[in-house]
């Protein structure tokens, strides 16, 4: 089917994924971490006290997404969006109006909870639901309400806190969100369903797994040492870019513009990657998608040149890009469609966990004395080995549901 066709035809859910991811942003780090420098100050916290705070809360959110994940398994997805939506929009009302330490951990954890957990997990399975030849594609679309957020809704924010000041800020973001929950709530209410129209899938899901069942499948385990490395890489990346421009001699300045290549790159592969994976599948695509991200990180471990940090850019977009998507298609392949919902929060509690984990622990080894741009190549080997380790699942699944598939 034909991009714009396919783009009409399915508006009112594609509209409604786009829109959750888009305002997930309220509860991702590059939203929150607009307003670290006044929380900072008017909390009395240090970096490493504000980092802990971070921490503690984004863990905590982790841990929780495999208790209220399912929740998209037994609840029609307009009833799930109502609950989520306005429990992210009291999270940054809280942040607007609290004072006190304990509030503030418990606004980032609803924010991390709500905001990177439970809004784009709904937009990502009810998408996964909805559509199976053209599943790719249909969740590069909705995937590219991140970069939007990014793009618009910071930018916003930023002109709104020197406007009316940080506080007031998140007011208006909260306020935003429930002035389109309506909508959001209307295009998602109806589930979208097989049309004749729909091209015959070339990709077969897997039969129909527990969550139990996927809890002792080694495959499983294996799979989470790819999908939770875009996570930990890429904050530890962002996390200490101000220590690695200080000891490469860069300008921070020429160093943040290279996020346009970013932006550009990953926005290009996004919509890419659906096309490669309804064509290809997700289990074809798997063991590459770490490669861009491997050769990112060698690349800026060793290299000292001021064209370094375009091109490190430019590689990490290209594998965000894919593995984004990817991994947001390939569960229903691995372990089918009945118990998604449950399955995929505890992909994404793992990635929360690696993401949360991630600064931390090398901050911790960069303390002991540990180069940090040895650790960064480092990260870049383990992307290669990631692969060969995806590369034996993406086998070993194929071989498995075609067995399956005889069995039946």
């Amino acid at each position: 089917m034909r991009f714009i066709p396919f783009l009409a035809s399915n508006a009112r859910w594609l509209a409604g994924g786009f829109l959750l991811t888009f305002f997930s942003t309220v509860g991702q780090t590059i939203f929150i971490s607009l307003s670290a420098g006044e929380i900072r100050a008017e909390y009395g916290l240090s970096h490493g006290a504000w980092g802990m705070v971070y921490m503690v809360a984004t863990l905590a959110s982790a841990l929780t997404l495999p208790y209220l994940g399912p929740i998209v398994d037994r609840y029609g997805v307009r009833r799930v969006v109502l609950f989520v939506a306005p429990m992210l929009a009291l999270a940054a009302v809280s942040m607007a109006l609290s004072s006190h330490i304990v509030l503030l951990v418990l606004t980032i954890y609803l924010l991390r909870l709500f905001g990177q957990g439970m809004m784009p997990h709904t937009a990502y399975t009810a998408t996964a639901r909805w559509f199976s030849a053209q599943r790719g594609k249909a969740l590069s679309l909705v995937i590219l309400g991140h970069n939007a957020g990014d793009a618009i809704f910071t930018n916003l924010f930023v002109l709104l806190a020197l406007a009316i000041g940080w506080r007031n800020g998140w007011l208006v973001a909260a306020a935003a969100l429930l002035v389109t929950l309506p909508l959001i709530a209307t295009l998602v209410a109806v589930d979208r369903t097989p049309r004749a129209s729909d091209p015959v899938p070339r990709i077969v899901d897997a039969r129909d797994w527990t969550r139990a069942e996927v809890l002792r499948d080694p495959i499983f385990y294996l799979a989470m040492t790819g999908i939770m490395a875009p996570g930990f890489i890429v904050t530890v990346a962002l996390f200490h870019q101000v220590y690695l421009v200080e000891l490469r001699g860069w300008s921070l300045e020429v160093f943040a513009s290279a996020f346009i290549v970013w932006a550009i790159v990953n926005s290009v592969f996004t919509t890419i990657s659906g096309q490669l994976i309804d064509r290809f599948s997700g289990l074809v695509m798997l063991p590459f998608v770490l490669l861009p991200l491997g050769a990112a990180c060698i690349l800026l471990g060793l290299g000292e040149a001021a064209w370094v940090p375009f091109a490190f850019m430019a590689l990490v977009g290209l594998s965000n890009g894919l593995s984004t998507t990817l991994f947001g298609a390939i569960l229903p392949e691995i372990y089918g469609l009945k118990h998604l919902g449950s399955i995929r929060a505890l992909g994404v509690s793992a990635s929360v966990l690696a993401s949360a984990a991630g600064p931390g622990l090398t901050g911790y080894l960069i303390d002991a004395g540990v180069s940090y741009p040895g650790q960064l190549a480092a990260m870049g080997l383990y992307c290669g080995l990631a692969s060969l380790v995806l590369l034996y699942v993406s086998v070993n699944v194929r071989r498995r549901n075609a067995l399956d598939r005889l069995a039946t």
